[in-house]
This record gives C-alpha cells, sequence and structure tokens, in this order.
C-alpha cells in the first residue's frame, strides 16, 4: 500500500500532515483539555440528533480516509486492539445517551416538572428476585458471547521472549499501555502503584463522600456539575486519551509520532530533563545572587527542599484555603469526607500538572532523592 502521506492526493497529504501536527505531545493535550470542556460547555448542541449523526459520520469517514496510511493500518488493525475500538466506540455512545438523558431532565427541572425517571421509581421491584435474575441472565448472555468469541476468533501468540532481540517498541496489552504512558511523568511506583491505587480508592469513597440528595436517582449535569466534570476529566483525559496515546502516538524508543507517521522517519534525541533542584539551586540561584550552587556539596535533605515545600503547599496549603474559600462545601461534607475528597481530586489533579510541566517545562522530578529510591 502507498504512502499517503508522502506520495497520495494532495488533500489526504494535507490531513494527514494536519492530524500529525495536532499529535505533538504540547498541542496534543492542549487541544483535548480545549475539546473536554468545549463539549461540556455545547452538551445541549452535541447531544442533538443531528449533530451526534455528523459526529459519527465524520468519524467513519476519518477511519475510511486513515486506511491509506500504512502506518496507521498496521497499528489500528492488531486483533488485540479489537477491543479497543469496542471501548472507544461504547464510550461515544453511553456518553451521549447518558447527557442527552441529562439535557432533558435539566429542562423538566428548569420549568418545575419532575425528572423522567420520577414515572418510574412509583413501579419500583425488590431486588431479589428481580434484579438478581435480570443481572443472571445478562450474565450468562456475556459469558455465551464470550465463549463463541473464544472458540471463533484466533488469538495469535508473538515468538517466545528473546532476551537479544527486545521489541521496540515494547508494548504493555492496550489495557495497561495507559499506565505505561504515565511512566513517562511519574516515577514507577507513583505511576504503576499510587496512582492505580488512588483510583481505586476514590471510586469507593465516593458514594460515601456525597452526602448531598440533589441529582440522586436521575441524570443530571446542573445538579452534579462538578462531580461529574472530575469523574469525566480522570476517566477521559487520563485514562482513555493516555491509553489512546501509548497505543498509536508511541513508537521506537518510545518517542512521540504523529498518528500517520511513519516509524521509520528519525526523531531527533529527547531533550535533557531538569529537576527542580537542580532549576532553584543553579538557575534560580545563579540569577538572584550570580553564584549557582553545586548539587553535589549540598545535603540531599537541603537540595530538595524546595521541592518539599512545593509538594507540602500543594497538598496541605490547597486543602486549607479551599476549606475557608467554600466553606459550605466544608461545612457540608465534615472535616474528614472533605480531606478525602481534597486529597485525591489533588492528585488526579496532579497528573496533568505534571505533564505540562515536562512538556512545557521539561521538568522531570520536583523531588528527587536517589540516596532513598524516592522521586515525585
Amino acid at each position: 500500500m502507498a504512502d499517503a502521506t508522502a506520495d497520495g492526493p494532495r488533500v489526504l497529504r494535507f490531513l494527514y500532515h494536519s492530524v500529525n501536527w495536532l499529535c505533538q505531545p504540547a498541542l496534543f493535550w492542549t487541544v483535548l483539555l480545549a475539546a473536554f470542556f468545549s463539549a461540556l460547555a455545547f452538551r445541549k448542541f452535541l447531544v442533538k440528533r443531528a449533530v451526534a449523526s455528523s459526529v459519527l459520520a465524520g468519524a467513519l469517514v476519518f477511519a475510511a480516509l486513515s486506511a491509506f496510511s500504512p502506518q496507521f493500518v498496521k497499528e489500528a488493525a492488531k486483533p488485540d486492539y479489537l477491543l479497543l475500538w469496542a471501548m472507544l466506540f461504547l464510550t461515544g455512545l453511553c456518553l451521549w445517551s447518558a447527557f442527552c438523558q441529562a439535557v432533558r431532565n435539566d429542562e423538566r427541572l428548569k420549568q418545575g416538572l419532575p425528572p423522567e425517571e420520577a414515572a418510574a421509581a412509583q413501579e419500583n421491584v425488590h431486588v431479589w428476585p428481580y434484579l438478581l435474575y435480570l443481572e443472571a441472565i445478562v450474565a450468562a448472555f456475556a459469558m455465551a458471547i464470550l465463549l463463541v468469541w473464544a472458540l471463533g476468533l484466533d488469538a495469535p501468540l508473538e515468538q517466545p521472549a528473546n532476551p537479544a532481540d527486545s521489541p521496540n517498541p515494547a508494548k504493555a496489552p492496550w489495557y495497561f499501555v495507559g499506565l505505561q504512558e504515565l511512566l513517562v511523568y511519574f516515577d514507577p511506583w507513583i505511576g504503576g502503584v499510587l496512582l492505580p491505587v488512588m483510583t481505586i480508592t476514590g471510586l469507593a469513597c465516593l458514594p460515601y463522600c456525597d452526602p448531598d440528595p440533589a441529582g440522586a436517582g436521575y441524570f443530571s449535569f446542573e445538579r452534579r456539575k462538578y462531580s461529574i466534570t472530575m469523574y469525566l476529566f480522570g476517566f477521559l483525559l487520563l485514562w482513555v486519551a493516555m491509553i489512546c496515546t501509548g497505543a498509536f502516538l508511541r513508537g521506537p524508543d518510545w518517542n512521540s509520532f504523529g498518528l500517520f507517521e511513519p516509524w521509520s522517519a528519525p526523531k531527533a534525541a529527547p531533550a535533557n530533563t531538569i529537576n527542580l533542584s537542580q532549576f532553584f539551586w543553579q538557575d534560580v540561584m545563579n540569577w538572584l545572587t550570580g553564584r549557582p550552587r553545586a548539587l553535589d556539596s549540598l545535603h540531599w535533605f537541603k537540595r530538595e527542599l524546595p521541592g518539599f515545600l512545593v509538594v507540602a503547599a500543594y497538598f496541605l496549603g490547597l486543602p486549607v484555603l479551599g476549606a475557608r474559600l467554600f466553606r459550605n462545601l466544608y461545612g457540608q461534607l465534615g472535616w474528614l469526607r472533605y480531606c478525602i475528597v481534597a486529597f485525591h481530586l489533588l492528585v488526579m489533579l496532579a497528573v496533568p500538572i505534571k505533564i505540562c510541566l515536562r512538556l512545557v517545562f521539561n521538568l522531570k522530578y520536583i523531588i528527587f532523592v536517589p540516596e532513598f529510591f524516592f522521586d515525585v
């Protein structure tokens, strides 16, 4: 198949080069953030059937045009990526369906009418036996689909591992490649252990940290604006987008590539990263006093003191400031639930902050203590 990025039609070359340009890491995340908040702001427009159909048609046309790129087809057509494409489609479908319901309920609530789920609430039935029977039927149906899938579709294995011939890039399965992408910006104990654990504990604590009865039992964006925004921010940008980035935009040596950019294209060596201690004691001190300090001459605690102060101000100062600015929220939650929510929220927001610091300022670690294998 000819590479349309080099010798295809002019319109197709322009499309491919434009997409590759947008896939530059800093620009890519900027566009994602803008698209995320714009979609929430214009949700009433996007849920219209004509608009949603146009978006779906545009996505299908884009997928058809992408088939002329050998590099994209090589990656996208991997057998194990079939579930990845299914996840992306179902995520979009479920979000559209949920926001359709939320927009309708918001309009009804503004008119003083009950939400659409209120009528169904009068027909409630007991969990046993109705719900459990329904769940058993759905589980059996899902197992039947998986059984037929496993028997009818091949799941090819690669060659046995050979230490003398490591694949480049060596990628985790698609459902773990998002965590592998986090390792670009975080130390392994944070990206591979702390953040996944915080995700689980955050989801487990969420039902117990929201005592507000408004919006319970029905879809409403206005009644749950901040909760829904934060949840979707974490799920779409810090999970789904991370998976897509690692699966399609990371090539040899884990360098960033455009969606249609051949991996054979030479890539410049990544720029040297710096730590906050190096930036403070050498660059800042040189600017303030004209006498930079050698890091080797400093005790590890003094060397990393700026980083400790930044982390302490972030995780201790911001919650105290938030309690003063949002006194009603603090009073509603209480100190324990407020601390749990604030800590998980700050950890989640630390991910895009660290990504921005790495992409814009080339900052690798806030705290770097190799003496104790502790890096943040």
